[in-house]
């Protein structure tokens, strides 16, 4: 019940203090000129393109040497992984071949077995 009480003056507090700040701030808004919405939308995109080239980082940037920076990190990067996947077909490689051996090698054995038991 003491929850519901507090939360109920929060909230009532919040919107006194929110109204009060929009009653202070209208007569100043109202002053403000008035701007076409066409023109300052067409200004703001100019302004801020205009902004954007003039930075220093776009004043040199070159297309063809972003290109080659990112193909040149996709080689890298494709290279790595066929690295790696050559590095995984050895090691299956391997182990297949452990495993082939390790049969031919039980193999001679349980010829062994069966011809001891066969003179038995």
């Amino acid at each position: 019940m003491s929850y519901e009480i507090i939360s109920i003056i929060v909230l009532l507090g919040s919107l006194l203090a929110i109204l009060t700040i929009i009653f202070r701030k209208i007569p100043i808004l109202a002053e403000l000129p008035e701007i076409s919405e066409g023109r300052s939308k067409e200004n703001i995109w100019l302004r801020l393109k205009n902004k954007v080239l003039n930075l220093s980082f776009f004043k040199s940037f070159s297309f063809e040497i972003f290109l080659q920076k990112i193909l040149s990190k996709i080689r890298v990067l494709t290279l790595k992984t066929d690295n790696q996947t050559s590095n995984w077909l050895q090691r299956l490689r391997e182990r297949a071949q452990k495993k082939k051996f390790e049969e031919n090698d039980n193999y001679w054995q349980e010829l062994k077995n069966s011809a001891k038991k066969r003179k038995k």
